[in-house]
């Protein structure tokens, strides 16, 4: 099983050094890094995105994909639904490692219906929500 950390900054002014050190402190093992080109779009949909489609593509079941904070990945609540669906089929979980709720596994379903467990989702909307402030 894989550790996928996924990167990105909106600006080439912009560095990855705190999502490093957030990443460093959670101690992934083996991580295979996916990287964006400085300056793609944070509101291109992340299943646009080119490396996170590298990323879906390299990813296998049971594998994890870890990101510094929710908004490096989405900036609104139907973006992260859709990744999470995604992942949720590819049977890759998700970590966020910094702020609220960090461990919790983000592709959490419920095991009679399939639905994504409501605490994900208000999960998901108040990351969302308070990252786009």
């Amino acid at each position: 099983m894989a550790n996928l950390v996924y990167k990105r900054v909106s600006t080439d002014q912009q560095s990855t050094a705190r999502q490093n050190l957030v990443l460093a402190e959670a101690g992934i093992e083996d991580p295979v890094v996916f990287e964006e080109d400085p300056g793609t779009p944070s509101r291109r949909h992340p299943l646009q995105r080119p490396k996170f489609g590298e990323l879906l593509t390299y990813a296998r079941p049971g594998d994890t994909v870890h990101i510094s904070e929710m908004f490096r990945l989405v900036r609104g609540t139907g973006h992260i639904l859709d990744v999470l669906d995604v992942l949720h089929r590819d049977q890759v979980a998700l970590r966020i490692h910094d702020r609220a709720f960090s461990a919790m596994d983000r592709t959490a379903r419920h095991p009679r219906t399939g639905e994504l467990l409501s605490t994900v989702k208000f999960m998901a909307n108040s990351n969302a929500t308070s990252s786009a402030s």
